[in-house]
């Protein structure tokens, strides 16, 4: 199985360790290590839930695809909101000071111009 594979299914329950649980959607395990897994699972609603979508799968090839282009996709979906949200900051532009400074500049020299026009 590919690491991606084991990867989800690490994320999926923290208590049972990945190797274990491959081998539980395969069906090489004993019917006393299945109880147990599963008795673990029903703890979490959400861990039964995935489990129960995984074991839907007869072909573990397909689960296979079906996982790397999940992977595929989110990699996409993560990829363009950190490029948006590179665009977003501001980053560390000379210009951009040497400007402000000179805003401020000027700022300052028309409030002395005006102050000495108005007493003067």
């Amino acid at each position: 199985m590919s690491d991606n594979l084991k990867d989800i299914l690490s994320n999926l329950s923290t208590s049972i360790d990945q190797e274990t649980l491959l081998l539980y959607l395969r069906g090489k395990l004993s019917e006393e290590k299945k109880h147990e897994i599963e008795k673990q699972l029903l703890q979490s609603e959400f861990d039964e839930e995935a489990m129960d979508g995984l074991q839907e799968f007869k072909d573990k090839e397909q689960l296979q695809y079906m996982v790397e282009m999940l992977n595929r996709e989110l990699k996409k979906k993560t990829e363009k909101k950190k490029r948006r949200r590179e665009k977003m900051n501001i980053k560390d532009q000379p210009w951009l000071y040497i400007s402000l400074l000179i805003l401020i500049i000027l700022i300052a020299l028309s409030y002395i111009v005006i102050r000495r026009m108005l007493n003067g």
